[in-house]
């Protein structure tokens, strides 16, 4: 904007002294021709720069005046700016010059002032405001990049704590409260860390209620099922002991996902074969699931992670999908397909969610509509940093849950070939 304002006012300046400079020059060359007219048609002798047809005055100007018209024209005489006039005389041309070159002068003496000054005035505005601009721009990217963290998770991120660099910091150091209270940006970072900090607050009060229940759950299960095994056999009993057995399968899923959102666990990776590890994993299991290995390879992971990851989406496609039921690993990466109906729209936009369970293909969520088998799997695949994507099939129908594991290429020495096996 101001840049823009100094080029206008520049320009306007530069049309207002040109135009009153040419106006100036042009009443004076008219002035000097009248008076050469005047005298021409007494007889006289004509004025000094006044003559009949002179040879430098202009075409135009000349056929101007044959038609007997007066007018006005600057042009160079002699390589100096010359402002001529002219008018009709008896079929001739009277005509008079007026040295042009001091207002010329002025008007380039006033064009490179004009420059000058707007250049020097752009330099020091983009100087000032790149500076302020700066200032501010800075702040706002620290804010985002601490949002950005928040995002991720690091509940424990604050504008405060980025270095100090914003105003707000230095404001509060300095004891200028007036100053924060006017800065909107210092504001808004306050607010995000305030936001933050009650987000935090609630994230762990909820985390700690769930492993406090977890717990609590445990022990009166426990004895449940103990009690339960002590029960004489028939269906009300084998009913029973499957409802103990599932509540404290979803007490160790709770736990776990405790685990999981504290961060407490600890990863502990070794080199593992896939293809042996999947095999394992759909033993375990005790389903029918096909285990196809087209490449297999060595993968730097925790093994009881990956397993736990892998038996979760095995359980999850038999439960929520349908057979046959197809896992496959081709390198680091490893496809769990049913094909069932494939998974609700709210699983492939947001990802698992607990205790939603859909009534479509593979997306459940696994734990017989708890929704917890997915998450649990989601939240180990992170632990591990690997990726885990969900998306329904193309062709023949189906559900698909991708996980891509880390792999560097050093690591990948001594892979085998193409080999299948099945369950």
């Amino acid at each position: 904007m101001c840049c823009s304002l100094a080029a206008v006012l520049g320009v306007l300046v530069h049309v207002g002294v040109t135009r009153q400079t040419v106006s100036a020059a042009r009443d004076k060359a008219l002035e000097q021709l009248h008076d050469a007219t005047r005298a021409y048609e007494a007889g006289e002798a004509l004025p000094p720069e006044s003559g009949l047809d002179p040879a430098a005055l202009p075409q135009s100007l000349r056929q101007l005046a044959l038609s007997g018209r007066r007018g006005t024209v600057v042009a160079e005489r002699d390589g100096r700016p010359t402002m001529w006039a002219a008018a009709p005389a008896d079929g001739r041309t009277l005509a008079t010059a007026v040295d042009y070159e001091q207002s010329a002068r002025t008007i380039t003496g006033l064009d490179n002032a004009i420059i000058g000054s707007s250049v020097l005035a752009i330099g020091g505005t983009l100087l000032v405001g790149g500076f302020a601009v700066r200032r501010v721009t800075g702040r706002l990217h620290q804010t985002a990049t601490v949002a950005r963290r928040i995002s991720r998770g690091e509940l424990d991120a604050r504008v405060g704590d980025a270095g100090g660099t914003g105003r707000g910091a230095s404001a509060r150091s300095a004891g200028s409260a007036r100053s924060a209270r006017l800065d909107e940006v210092a504001t808004v970072a306050r607010a995000l860390d305030t936001m933050a900090g009650t987000l935090q607050a609630k994230l762990v009060s909820e985390q700690r209620f769930t492993a406090d229940v977890a717990h609590e759950l445990r022990t009166p299960l426990t004895g449940l099922q103990a009690a339960s095994e002590l029960l004489p056999e028939g269906r009300a009993t084998d009913l029973v002991r499957e409802r103990v057995r599932t509540m404290r399968r979803l007490t160790e899923d709770l736990l776990e996902i405790s685990r999981l959102d504290s961060g407490s666990g600890v990863v502990e990776t070794d080199l593992h074969r896939l293809g042996r590890v999947a095999e394992r994993v759909v033993r375990a299991a005790g389903t029918d699931t096909e285990v196809v290995v087209v490449r297999d390879a060595h993968v730097e992971t925790d093994r009881r992670r990956l397993e736990r990851v892998l038996g979760n989406l095995v359980v999850n496609a038999h439960r929520h999908g349908r057979g046959p039921v197809v896992l496959t690993v081709a390198g680091p990466v490893v496809t769990v397909r049913d094909h069932g109906e494939g998974y609700p729209e709210y699983l492939l936009a947001h990802g698992p969610q607990r205790f939603r369970s859909g009534g479509a293909g593979g997306g459940g969520g696994g734990g017989k509509g708890h929704g917890l088998g997915l998450t649990i799997a989601a939240g180990q695949a992170e632990a591990i940093g690997a990726r885990l994507e969900f998306r329904n099939a193309g062709s023949g129908g189906g559900a698909e849950a991708v996980l891509t594991l880390p792999w560097p290429p050093a690591v990948g020495a001594g892979d085998e070939g193409p080999t299948a096996g099945g369950r």
